[in-house]
């Protein structure tokens, strides 16, 4: 039977496949739309059996909230190329995918999820046929809060950041802590959720690289970096700061300086300890990095500017 072109754009509209693929499974269909998007089908599914241990580092990254919800959700569509990430409808398929996860709390559920008559994983496998490449969800992740909000950058990261409540202003709040996580990477919100195990291993692990730098650096002859005794605020008790506080005046009074000015000195040098010795809090910790809209601020001093508002939880995705 002869097959118009009206029958091979509709089934090119419903399906994304390209006009020969879709001229031929009408052909092989003998004009039945239904079996003709099951033979795509069935090619999709062969296309992504051979290709399942393909790397899928690309894609794009998409945050969608629903106010009325208090909810929000970060998805990641991943593909093989950056060429096919950057295509518009490759896009647009990975907003209609969040849409639909923002209504599932689970990337189980998410997958088992209605796409246009067949579920969200079928449609995957439909598209990987359609594209020729993996076609997979990389990220699923929720948050729920009083207030949500987000930022994606280059669709290759995005983030939420959940608020106690809303407040006027809340919006350009949460979209710049939203850009902080996204920017900084945190992945806990505060020092004190650390295990102390991690800690003391991080420690080790941390003095022992320095340590093994400084000695190429002292062979090279160049400034050695400072050895922290600790990383963590966690490790900085009421004892540690006051013997540091300590050592600071011993410092100051071999070096002469006269006691009166002391007090001007001694929180400047106190605030520098702190730092040095700080440094997994300022990698890991959202409240205890530095704002990067005003790094003479934490994180956390910027949110207590605000008012009675606390940051109750954050999602990241990056493909970068």
């Amino acid at each position: 039977m002869k097959i118009t072109a009206a029958q091979v754009n509709e089934l090119r509209q419903k399906t994304g496949a390209g006009m020969m693929d879709c001229k031929k499974a009408l052909v092989e269909a003998e004009g039945d739309f239904d079996k003709a998007i099951e033979i795509l089908r069935k090619k999709g599914q062969k296309i992504a059996e051979k290709r399942a241990d393909r790397d899928s580092s690309e894609g794009a990254v998409i945050a969608k909230v629903n106010d009325a919800a208090n909810k929000g959700v970060i998805v990641s569509l991943n593909c093989e190329t950056d060429f096919v990430a950057k295509n518009d409808d490759f896009v647009k398929l990975a907003h209609d995918f969040a849409e639909i996860a923002l209504n599932s709390n689970s990337m189980e559920e998410f997958l088992a999820a209605d796409f246009n008559g067949i579920s969200v994983q079928e449609k995957l496998t439909e598209q990987t046929g359609v594209i020729g490449e993996k076609i997979e969800i990389g990220a699923f992740k929720t948050l729920e809060a009083p207030f949500i909000g987000s930022y994606i950058h280059g669709n290759k990261i995005g983030a939420l950041v959940g608020l106690s409540k809303s407040f006027d202003g809340a919006a350009e709040v949460a979209k710049n802590l939203s850009m902080q996580v996204a920017s900084m990477g945190a992945t806990t919100l505060s020092y004190k959720d650390f295990d102390p195990a991690f800690v003391a291993s991080e420690t080790e692990a941390r003095i022992a690289a320095i340590e093994k730098d400084n000695e190429e650096l002292k062979r090279l002859g160049k400034p050695l970096k400072n050895v922290p005794s600790y990383i963590s605020r966690a490790q900085l008790t009421d004892e540690v700061i006051a013997k540091a506080e300590a050592d600071i005046k011993e410092e100051l009074k071999a070096e002469g300086k006269p006691e009166q000015i002391w007090d001007k000195i001694v929180p400047g040098k106190l605030e520098r300890f702190i730092a040095d010795n700080t440094t997994l809090d300022q990698e890991k910790c959202l409240l205890d990095q530095n704002f990067i809209m005003d790094e003479k601020k934490s994180v956390a001093e910027y949110v207590a500017d605000q008012g009675d508002v606390s940051v109750v939880g954050f999602e990241r995705v990056s493909l970068a």
